[in-house]
């Protein structure tokens, strides 16, 4: 029997929504967190990019509660010596995915959330003014779950269909849109199993797909 810490374990906990809706810029199965992190976007600015980040407080450490502070600017200084390097960062993510699947959003997707920071998609700057930010919670050694696999899945389908500018071409990386400043979510993320598993819920999104063919 694996141990309650393996990520066979973790998918254990997860209770998956097979029909994730949008009503409101809001994931009908999302947790609902409020973050001061957040302000509007640019006047008739079409979202149309998706950014897959990594996250975790203390760094490779998880379920804790840390991010949830640290997105709603409550990260307690004192209790870790990261954290005050990290002092005075005001950050945000439209959604968060634990290890054990929970979904948890804190900006609704009509508002800019502060997740890509400097950062320039297809000759663009500011891509926090147009994109949608995902993070994961992981590191980029650490495998993610396969329950994080399965509810990012269901959660990009949700917003791809909501948001139809956003095609397979512009769900990227942090490391795509911020090259030599962020790495993440790293060698860990598996991008042709997340392919895979979309192009299941998904088929027309990915005509133009890369090819998983023997995936």
């Amino acid at each position: 029997m694996p141990s309650e810490n393996t990520p066979d374990a973790i998918e254990s906990q997860a209770t998956l929504d097979q029909t994730i809706t949008i009503e409101q810029g809001w994931l009908s199965s999302a947790r609902r967190v409020a973050t001061p992190n957040v302000n509007t976007r640019p006047d008739n600015e079409t979202i149309s990019v998706l950014v897959i980040h990594n996250i975790s407080l203390p760094p490779s450490q998880f379920e804790n509660g840390c991010i949830e502070q640290f997105f709603t600017n409550q990260l307690p200084l004192d209790a870790h010596p990261y954290f005050a390097e990290i002092a005075g960062l005001q950050v945000s993510a439209h959604v968060l995915i634990t290890r054990a699947g929970e979904v948890i959003q804190f900006v609704p997707f009509d508002l800019r959330a502060w997740h890509a920071g400097s950062s320039c998609f297809k000759g663009r700057d500011n891509c926090n003014d147009f994109s949608i930010g995902i993070e994961l919670e992981g590191t980029d050694e650490i495998a993610y779950t396969s329950s994080q696999y399965e509810v990012l899945v269901q959660v990009t389908n949700s917003i791809t269909t909501a948001y139809p500018a956003i095609t397979i071409e512009s769900i990227v990386g942090h490391s795509d849109i911020a090259p030599g400043r962020k790495t993440d979510p790293g060698e860990s993320f598996d991008w042709q199993k997340f392919y895979r598993l979309l192009a299941k819920v998904a088929p027309i999104t990915l005509n133009a797909c890369p090819d998983i063919s023997g995936q």
